[in-house]
């Protein structure tokens, strides 16, 4: 790709071009719980009570089975934005050819093991006989979306990391919205029930993978390069994506691992607790979505900075993505002090989950301020696939979380509780800005 070509993507980063990333995630983030609230409706309106659960299972087990796999986003984002960066149009379209052939096996593999992998999950949830019935047929449906499902993970990744995160709330958008079609047609007109919901899903997502196929094969064709069967099997750039992708997917296991632990250690404590507490991570979510976008954007600029050698433009994308990160976290933790028992109420109308939630929103008031120098660094260091580091990092943070867990509860019951998350939300932090300097170094090297 010569100097013209690639020109578009050599100006420095701004305010303007953090907020052109990081906006269309925020929004194709916030569309994911519309799609869960209707899928729930669409079968809360029918005489059997059981479908309600039964969606909600199966949902869960692919959330579950999904968010493992998210390392195909991370690492697909951050090779293609180093990349571009380095303008190797033919290594741009290799990464994404060998993410695809990544997604492909692990959907395969998910397939075969279908099975026993629904038995074990329904067994771990303990639901009544006829919840896991439905929700078994839920999943043994869905389950032949895997492999596109997981090559959309690479597809979106593969566009945040050519910094264009429109594509991503379009290809997001249109496949919720489809969803949501599917889903009134098949259950209120058809009568499919349940199968209905896993049928809607598993077309919407093969429908939205194809979809950004083919806006892919498009940029691509604007790209120039050319497709080489041997840059995409080339023997150590694969082995570096199995390494990164394994890295991320400890870093991953790590905080589905705190967040059960919390809710485990929160059932402990009464079922107002776990209620309450529930509630509360629903907002803890709400402002995952916003931070979650700017990380994406930092994700881009620092794998374009690397890959360039650029080392003003890694400061600059830090500096500019913290900067506007850090604002808007402090914007949540004001937003929660004001209205957050507003938006408990919202989500229950059980007076005493509201009460109890409400002597803890101190604690959602602050996570935003401790959590987005995790959220920030976790971009910074996959754009850069410092991946090591950021399992490492991972990996400390759930030993400070598990020394506090032991004996703050038994002190300060749920607000023991809430402390020690929120400790560890900092410690994430704290241990990828030790290791940040490495990132510094290796561009001036």
């Amino acid at each position: 790709m010569s100097r013209e070509e690639g020109s578009e993507w050599q100006s420095a980063p701004s305010y303007g071009a953090v907020w052109a990333l990081a906006w269309p995630i925020i929004l194709a983030n916030s569309s994911v719980p519309l799609l869960g609230m209707v899928d729930t409706a669409v079968v809360g309106h029918l005489p059997q009570t059981h479908f309600i659960g039964a969606v909600a299972v199966g949902a869960m087990v692919f959330s579950w089975l999904y968010w493992g796999f998210g390392f195909l986003r991370m690492g697909t984002g951050g090779l293609t934005a180093q990349a571009v960066g380095a303008r190797d149009a033919d290594e741009i379209r290799a990464v994404l050819g060998r993410a695809l052939l990544l997604s492909a096996a692990f959907g395969a593999l998910l397939i075969a093991v279908q099975v026993p992998a629904i038995d074990l999950a329904l067994h771990l949830v303990g639901a009544s006989a006829e919840v896991a019935a439905s929700a078994r047929e839920y999943f043994l449906i869905r389950i032949w979306s895997a492999p596109a499902a997981l090559a959309a993970y690479c597809l979106l990744g593969w566009f945040i990391g050519m910094q264009n995160t429109r594509i991503t709330l379009l290809v997001q958008l249109f496949m919720n919205g489809l969803n949501i079609v599917l889903d009134l047609v098949f259950v209120w007109v058809f009568e499919w029930g349940v199968a209905g919901v896993a049928w809607a899903t598993l077309i919407a997502e093969v429908a939205a993978a194809v979809l950004a196929l083919g806006l892919a094969a498009r940029a691509m064709a604007r790209l120039g390069g050319r497709w080489r069967w041997d840059g995409i099997v080339h023997r150590a750039r694969m082995r570096r994506m199995l390494l990164i992708n394994s890295d991320i997917f400890v870093r991953t296991l790590m905080l589905v691992f705190v967040f059960s632990y919390f809710t485990t250690l929160g059932a402990r404590l009464g079922d107002l607790t776990l209620a309450a507490n529930a509630v509360l991570m629903h907002l803890l979510s709400l402002q995952a979505f916003g931070l979650d976008g700017f990380a994406h954007a930092a994700e881009a600029l620092v794998g374009k900075a690397i890959g360039a050698r650029d080392r003003n433009g890694l400061r600059r994308a830090v500096v500019v993505s913290f900067q506007m990160a850090l604002t808007v976290a402090g914007l949540y933790a004001v937003f929660t002090l004001l209205f957050g028992g507003t938006v408990v109420g919202l989500i229950t109308n059980q007076a005493d989950v509201r009460a109890y939630a409400a002597d803890y929103l101190i604690w959602l008031a602050v996570s935003p301020v401790v959590a987005v120098w995790a959220f920030q660094l976790d971009g910074i260091f996959i754009g850069a696939t410092q991946t090591r580091d950021l399992r490492n990092g991972a990996i400390l943070s759930v030993a400070v979380f598990l020394s506090l867990v032991w004996w703050l509860p038994d002190m300060l019951g749920n607000h023991g509780l809430w402390l020690a998350l929120t400790v560890w939300l900092g410690a994430r932090g704290a241990a990828l800005a030790v290791f940040y300097p490495r990132i510094a170094r290796a561009v001036a090297a």
